[in-house]
């Protein structure tokens, strides 16, 4: 499994037009071939967190480059975000409790 963990800011002046984006962009990343889960959370001084898994290497891969990521990432880089950090994890251990 890959994990992809992204924090960031929005540009508050860019916000509505970032919000009518995201649900498409998530739906997309949902419909990707190896998708296996994203969740956000957005704490108290407004940063956000997202993580996403991907089952492999390539199928991350497959996600951060489709056509459509690729423009939202660029609409993030000039107008949705003040800042972000995205961090790629491999996972050597998953282990669980019902």
């Amino acid at each position: 499994m890959v994990i992809t963990i992204f924090r960031s800011r929005l540009r508050p002046e860019h916000a509505e037009e970032y919000e009518r984006l995201a649900p498409r962009i998530r739906a997309l990343a949902e419909s990707m071939p190896g998708f296996v889960s994203c969740k956000t959370f957005t704490a108290a001084d407004g940063e956000r967190v997202s993580i996403e898994v991907f089952e492999s290497q390539e199928t991350q891969d497959a996600w951060r480059n489709h056509p459509e990521h690729r423009e939202a990432q660029r609409l993030g880089r000039e107008k949705f975000y003040a800042e972000f950090r995205i961090q790629v994890c491999h996972v050597d251990r998953d282990y669980h409790m019902p």
